[in-house]
């Protein structure tokens, strides 16, 4: 009994972690066909977008300042669909897209 209740258990962790895996995969930027302004590249890829909260981004003259001190031109920035800032990465942690919300009328 104690192997059944293993199993079961394991089965449902295994379809737990896929389906949070899919969903949290599947949001707007995946569906907008975004594209890096600097080389063409999707936005979009295994985990490579997180959200940044308001107050680690600082908007200047420049673009915007992010924590630790990395400049996004405002060319570079396309606006959030949510209202939300988000950085997506490379696999070596460099910076792909930048989406920030529209700025206030």
């Amino acid at each position: 009994m104690t192997s059944s209740k293993t199993l079961s258990l394991g089965a449902f962790l295994a379809l737990t972690t896929l389906s949070f895996s899919a969903f949290a995969h599947d949001f707007w930027i995946n569906h907008g066909n975004y594209r890096s302004p600097g080389d063409g590249s999707h936005c979009c890829g295994n985990n490579d977008c997180f959200t940044l909260a308001p107050d680690q981004v600082k908007i200047t003259p420049r673009g915007y300042v992010l924590t630790g001190g990395e400049l996004v031109p405002f060319s570079e920035a396309q606006t959030s669909e949510d209202g939300a800032y988000w950085r997506c990465k490379r696999m070596d942690g460099s910076r792909r897209c930048f989406f920030a919300p529209q700025p206030s009328s």
